[in-house]
């Protein structure tokens, strides 16, 4: 895949902190990444000309989009683009979370990837990119045998934590 960068696409300024651990965890991969704010439901006009000015400049490899409540924003960028599209509803407490359906049902043939935590979002979108990048499929193995370690030390320090020394055992 020749293009590397992410765009994030949010649908108010209120997900601008979610949209930041996305960034964040896209940047331990080298992964370059923009983050624009258009409403679907408010500003669709403004939406197209975005698509249509990414399309035109070609950098872009994976969108991920953030909108809650009602999410007309995956489903309308991933039917106008044929570029893979990642919908990371934030985290809300309206309608006891159920509005996260608006992400995870959409209709046929429009197929976005709906994806609930942020950092797996980023790496999600690393993946697609490693497809054609291998210095980021480089750093999604180290990322992933650093989570192996992690879990080896954990283990093997396990035992001193439950049976300290002087507990008689």
């Amino acid at each position: 895949m020749k293009n590397g960068k992410v765009l994030i696409l949010m649908g108010g300024k209120s997900d601008s902190n979610h949209a930041g651990r996305i960034i964040e965890f896209l940047n331990k991969f080298g992964i370059p990444s923009e983050a624009r704010i258009a409403s679907a439901h408010k500003t669709p006009g403004k939406l197209m000309a975005i698509l249509a000015e990414e399309e035109k400049k070609g950098e872009v490899g994976v969108f991920i989009t953030i909108a809650g409540l009602s999410n007309a924003l995956s489903g309308m960028v991933e039917f106008s683009t044929d570029l893979p599209v990642i919908a990371c509803p934030p985290p809300c407490e309206a309608f006891a979370g159920a509005d996260v359906f608006s992400s995870l049902r959409m209709p046929p043939g429009v197929a976005a990837a709906t994806i609930l935590d942020p950092r797996n979002a980023a790496l999600f979108a690393a993946k697609i990119l490693a497809l054609g990048e291998p210095r980021i499929a480089e750093k999604i193995k180290a990322f992933q045998q650093e989570a192996r370690d992690k879990i080896e030390a954990d283990d093997a320090g396990l035992g001193a934590e439950l049976y300290p020394k002087d507990a008689g055992r």
